[in-house]
């Protein structure tokens, strides 16, 4: 077990094993994921480029670029390859011959298409989605941006784009290609929160606090990061404004004791963490201005990790070793209707789905000496408690976080000594490598 992952649930905890039937394919589907049904066939055609001015070139690439990433990871799609597309890449509906898209090799159904441009410093894209099987009434949407040139305000469209045809075309989900993945990174020499878009692109430091920094959980309203972080007061739960850029109070988090894994309801008004202050480790929550702290758990082992169910706001799923070994809980936001969840093994780092229907988490079910397991991302059915793993024989896997799709999942993998982050769809498919640099802990993707 990690460090941090021992900080965090203050014990060590002994190995039993787990009797709850595994989803097949067919439970998933009807779970609600969007996932394992036919796939939409899709061509992004290369932009029109428009004009001569200089920056063109290399606007042009990057929008193609990031236009055709986050259609190809958005996982309810069957992307024409580049290979198989035509030549052409036409600008606008008058210039499309849909019946050459339609057409094999590419056979698509969809297409999406535009025209770029450069004037005065300013980036002009227009672009459109197509029926390509539809000649007489092709347009499923059109949409143009006006935005001052650079390569990031490229990519930045070429997200919008793609989200507006995720929206469409994926059942009236919102895309995630303007998320971002907030996680702690120990590249600089110290651990620091850091930033990223949500393909892994634009990682860039939040924090220069010099010390161990953990657990970082954006804001709903994406203006403010808790996390938990060692400072001459000891372990306290920190608030940093991302408006502002500094820290700001949060005087529940720093009164005594171990105090770590801070959660955010989905109305952003209060904040659970765990805390030692009363002697052992238990959950705690405070209004998100730090006043109003109550404590919600009274057991004797260890209670952390807290998460808050972000449909109803009422009900959060933690880590308790009341039994001894860490387990999977659910409660009532008042400490009431204490549910346990799993009932086997080493169940750690909870996080629940956007739609409130499930929980994902780390899970070693074989755990103890001499055992064959390993610690890998489930996801759980909260109502009937039936589970799938999602990583299998791929080191230790740990701190699973839910994107606000429901479609996508970030976590951390360490293999050896090097630890880095991984994105892949919620049935554990498309596993993607995020970060490179440093060694990387700890995401939490933004909610929206």
């Amino acid at each position: 077990m990690k460090a941090y992952s021992r900080i965090s649930l203050l014990t060590a905890f002994a190995l039993v094993s787990l009797l709850a039937p595994q989803l097949n394919a067919q439970d998933w589907v009807r779970t609600g994921t969007n996932l394992g049904n036919d796939r939409i066939r899709i061509a992004a055609a290369d932009v029109k480029p428009v004009g001569d001015d200089p920056q063109t070139p290399a606007l042009k690439t990057a929008f193609d670029f990031t236009l055709y990433g986050d259609l190809a990871g958005a996982g309810i799609f069957d992307l024409v390859s580049k290979s198989l597309a035509p030549q052409a890449a036409p600008g606008s509906p008058q210039e499309i011959i849909l019946s050459q898209w339609s057409a094999a090799p590419a056979n698509a159904a969809m297409v999406a298409f535009g025209a770029l441009s450069v004037a005065k410093g300013r980036l002009i894209v227009s672009g459109w989605l197509d029926d390509a099987r539809n000649s007489q009434n092709p347009q499923v949407l059109g949409k143009q941006y006006n935005e001052e040139a650079s390569l990031d305000i490229a990519r930045t469209i070429a997200h919008r784009f793609a989200d507006e045809i995720i929206l469409r075309l994926g059942g009236g989900i919102n895309g995630i290609a303007e998320t971002k993945i907030y996680f702690v990174s120990s590249r600089s020499g110290t651990k620091e929160i850091w930033v990223m878009d949500y393909d892994g692109q634009n990682q860039h430091a939040v924090t220069h606090l010099g010390t161990i920094s953990m657990s970082p959980r954006i804001s709903p309203d994406n203006t403010r990061i808790a996390f938990a972080s060692l400072g001459s007061e000891g372990w306290a739960i920190r608030m940093y404004s991302l408006e502002i850029g500094r820290l700001v109070s949060f005087p529940a988090g720093v009164a005594g004791g171990l105090n770590q894994s801070p959660a955010w309801s989905a109305d952003g008004n209060k904040i659970a963490f765990s805390s030692s202050r009363s002697g052992g480790s238990e959950i705690w929550a405070a209004d998100a201005n730090g006043t109003n702290l109550h404590q919600l758990t009274n057991f004797a082992g260890p209670d952390s990790s807290p998460t808050w169910n972000p449909r109803t706001n009422t009900q959060l799923a933690w880590v308790s070793g009341r039994t001894g070994l860490p387990q999977i809980y659910t409660m009532d936001e008042d400490g009431a209707s204490v549910q346990r969840l799993t009932d086997s093994g080493y169940a750690i780092s909870p996080s629940w789905s956007p739609s409130g229907l499930f929980l994902t988490f780390s899970w070693n079910r074989k755990y103890g000496p001499g055992a064959p397991g390993g610690q890998d991302i489930y996801v759980m059915d909260i109502s009937s408690k039936r589970w799938l793993q999602l990583t299998h024989d791929a080191g230790s896997n740990d701190f699973p976080s839910w994107a606000p799709d429901t479609r996508h999942i970030v976590f951390e993998r360490t293999i050896g000594k090097r630890t880095d982050l991984w994105s892949m769809l919620a049935d554990g498919t498309e596993q993607h490598q995020l970060t490179q640099t440093g060694n990387n802990f700890m995401p939490n993707w933004s909610w929206k």
